[in-house]
């Protein structure tokens, strides 16, 4: 028989209920002793969070990424399933929760891959996904995160994505939800599921300040 096309797996895979909320960086909290004291949170939205999340593992992979989980965030229901944030009912975005190492990596050098791997130009939407749950944002942690944000996003603009008009939110971050333990590492253990094709690095080069 025929294998199912990459694009229905995304429709066909199964909906569950249990999400929960985790907006702590405390080991103790997290399930994990490893985090350092000054570890901190980065917060992205940039489509079906598969693909997010599985091209910042590989692209930080020992590179000061500790941890990384998909979920919903920005939303007005607590405990959404991923059934009624695909409805876009709850206004959630589905998103990748980065908790990384700043003396490793930066926060900025984590913003410079987010507006290279997709397309922020293309709003409530990335390839054939569309919606508020695809939407490109940036959820801020603290106001420093925010004057970075908005600081790179000026500067992707003039540089980079000149021929459209960067749609991305930057809000501060809210309520998190850890999506379902199905999504976790999903092209991990899907290897050949589906995938974005909004989502590839581009061949951009360094940023200029201005």
């Amino acid at each position: 028989m025929a294998s199912t096309p990459h694009f229905l797996s995304r429709l066909l895979r199964p909906f569950t209920t249990t999400t929960s909320a985790s907006l702590s960086l405390n080991p103790a909290e997290s399930g994990s002793s490893s985090f350092p004291p000054n570890a901190q949170k980065c917060t992205l939205a940039a489509g079906c969070f598969w693909g997010v999340e599985h091209m910042f593992r590989k692209h930080f992979k020992d590179s000061g990424l500790l941890d990384a989980r998909v979920g919903y965030t920005g939303g007005d229901t607590k405990s959404p399933a991923y059934r009624a944030v695909c409805s876009g009912r709850t206004g959630h975005a589905e998103a990748l929760q980065i908790t990384f190492d700043p003396t490793v990596t930066t926060y900025r050098s984590l913003l410079e891959f987010f507006f290279k791997m997709h397309d922020p130009t293309t709003k409530n939407r990335q390839g054939g996904d569309a919606g508020t749950q695809y939407r490109s944002g940036i959820f801020t942690h603290s106001p420093e995160q925010e004057a970075e944000a908005k600081k790179i996003m000026g500067q992707v603009q003039a540089q980079w994505w000149r021929a459209g008009t960067v749609e991305t939110e930057v809000v501060p971050a809210g309520e998190w939800w850890d999506a379902e333990t199905y999504h976790q590492l999903y092209l991990d253990k899907n290897p050949g599921g589906y995938e974005c094709p909004a989502h590839f690095v581009r061949g951009f080069g360094a940023l200029k300040d201005e």
